[in-house]
């Protein structure tokens, strides 16, 4: 998919399921995302609140497994 296509695939499903991380494991984060739920099926809203990142995945199974992996780092 083209960055065009991604952005547009995204508009359909968002907000979907999504999970507050504090935002120190920014990078921790994003790696996961990257290797378990392909690109378009997740995206990251930054600086929801202090300290705070949100991630959106389209599928509730990934937003579980997240959730599961950083569960000790969630605001929410």
């Amino acid at each position: 998919m083209t960055p065009q296509e991604i952005f547009e695939y995204r508009l359909r499903w968002k907000p979907g399921t999504c999970v507050a991380v504090h935002s120190d494991l920014e990078n921790r984060a994003k790696t996961w995302c990257n290797k378990n739920v392909p690109k378009h099926q997740w995206t990251i809203v930054e600086y929801t609140d202090v300290y705070e990142h949100t991630y959106c995945f389209e599928s509730v199974e990934a937003a579980e497994k997240f959730n599961i992996e950083f569960q000790d780092w969630t605001t929410n």
